[in-house]
């Protein structure tokens, strides 16, 4: 009898010591799963900025949207922020699909880049371009860097708003930095520090006035700075000093 206890509490410990971790991995998925489910949605004017027009035809695709514009040659492909919904960016895309640059914007799994990094792969393989950019917002940017990185064959220069890159960049790349002299939430240590990895054609612009969240349409940002100039305004100084650095 005494060693039938002995035996069931051996099996007993040695269940415990697998259960007990498979148990937190689960306890942090769901508070993960609930934590991503809460997001910034949408205001009206990203709305109809999927709505096509004159000039962009915007159609929704497998990894997104696509904003269809009159270039033929240069193609940026767009990672969201953490927690935004991805349409946020409309207004803005749709704006630089204008300018002579199609636009892809990723679809991001849960709304995290870090969860898609390679979401780019089918649409550069797909071709149809003779210049490929990369970039995004905020964590979009760092991820869309992490790719770009390893794939500078493939990617000639990224474009990041509110970002920065992590890795070292191939010295045949081009790299462009916008953020807003409001913005609280962009590290701007992390920014000085991907200076000293940047390519020889780094390009760093300040939008004054402007904060975090205004790139896109999804309203203020817990932690941010308020911007003195409107998402508008803003948006339209991004895409000038884009196309000015592309030209």
């Amino acid at each position: 009898m005494q060693d039938n206890v002995s035996d069931h509490k051996k099996f007993n410990k040695k269940h415990l010591i697998w259960i007990t971790p498979l148990v937190g991995i689960a306890v942090l998925v769901v508070v993960f799963l609930i934590y991503a489910s809460f997001y910034y949605h949408v205001d009206e004017t990203a709305i109809n900025a999927l709505a096509s027009d004159n000039l962009v035809k915007v159609s929704e695709t497998e990894y997104g949207w696509f904003f269809d514009g009159p270039s033929d040659e240069n193609v940026y492909i767009f990672y969201p922020g953490a927690k935004v919904e991805e349409t946020a960016y409309a207004p803005l895309l749709h704006q630089l699909a204008e300018n002579d640059m199609d636009v892809c914007l990723v679809k991001m799994p849960l709304r995290f880049a870090f969860l898609g990094i390679n979401k780019a792969e089918p649409i550069i393989q797909k071709g149809g371009y003779v210049h490929y950019y990369m970039g995004g917002h905020s964590l979009g940017g760092a991820m869309a860097a992490e790719y770009a990185a390893d794939h500078s064959d493939m990617v000639e220069g990224l474009i990041h708003l509110a970002s920065y890159s992590t890795k070292e960049l191939d010295e045949s790349m081009m790299e462009m930095v916008i953020y807003g002299t409001e913005d609280r939430i962009v590290n701007k240590k992390n920014i000085e520090a991907g200076r000293r990895m940047a390519p020889d054609r780094y390009y760093e612009y300040t939008i004054e006035g402007g904060n975090h969240a205004q790139f896109g349409n999804y309203g203020d940002q817990a932690g941010d700075g308020p911007a003195s100039i409107s998402a508008s305004e803003q948006q339209s100084e991004a895409i000038r000093m884009i196309t000015d650095t592309i030209k």
